[in-house]
């Protein structure tokens, strides 16, 4: 399929960027593309503009910063989980990221990207929530740091301003051997049915909730009230948080 028509625009810097963000109604910014472009494709998405921002070199880059490490808006998944610097400062990115659908997905799609784009059954975003980490969103306004506990606010929603782009997303320092992901799907590669993130005693819950959720480790079900679909029950999705939990324990 061929997606609808839309205005390109290839900004040089972070700056004319979010000024395009800022002038242009209803444009989406394009990193690794790998969820934009088959929304296109299938006319699920009609953007009149599309702000291409794999030009921007500055975005491209992994560094330490207060205490954790931070991840540019087009550092590759793939780029991003072979560094030794997530992989010792921060081993459950690395770890979360080996979940991420197939190879040829994470050579494209780009960190960020996956976070801003908010897929209730994304890894990155139980991660980044059982850490307790942050994006830092710019605009014309200026910069904000919005907290994982903030971000994400509905199935595919986020606090992001439709003007706001996602410069990185800083994920705090952590202990090696203190974190565990876990998930169950269908098969390799697949959307997780249901996933558990853990960081030290925080749990987070992916795909069994609009968003990702913390939970209790004594009582992790509690309160969760997960939809069925075509590949379980609400009823089976409680039973692999609870097999979850144990093994990720």
């Amino acid at each position: 399929m061929k997606p609808p028509p839309f205005e390109y625009h290839a900004p040089s810097t972070p700056e004319q960027a979010v000024r395009l963000l800022a002038e242009l109604e209803d444009a989406k910014v394009l990193a690794g593309g790998q969820s934009l472009i088959p929304l296109l494709n299938f006319r699920l998405a009609r953007p009149a503009h599309l702000v291409d921002i794999n030009g921007l070199s500055e975005l491209d880059r992994v560094y330490e910063r207060d205490g954790g490490v931070a991840v540019g808006a087009t550092v590759r998944q793939t780029d991003a989980e072979r560094r030794p610097l997530l992989s010792e400062r921060c081993p459950l990115v690395p770890l979360a990221l080996r979940h991420v659908a197939h190879r040829v997905v994470r050579n494209r799609g780009t960190v960020c990207g996956s976070v801003a784009h908010a897929d209730p059954a994304a890894e990155l975003c139980a991660a980044l929530l059982a850490l307790d980490g942050h994006v830092v969103a710019r605009s014309v306004r200026g910069e904000r740091l919005i907290r994982a506990a903030d971000l994400f606010v509905g199935s595919f929603e986020t606090a992001l301003e439709p003007d706001e782009l996602v410069t990185e997303t800083w994920f705090p320092a952590h202990a090696p051997g203190d974190v565990a992901l876990v998930e169950e799907s269908r098969r390799h590669g697949d959307f997780a049915m249901a996933g558990v993130a853990r960081a030290g005693r925080r749990l987070a819950l992916f795909g069994v909730a609009p968003t990702p959720v913390l939970a209790d480790a004594e009582d992790p079900t509690r309160d969760l009230h997960p939809s069925g679909d075509l590949e379980s029950s609400p009823e089976f999705k409680l039973h692999l948080v609870r097999v979850l939990v144990g093994r990720a324990a």
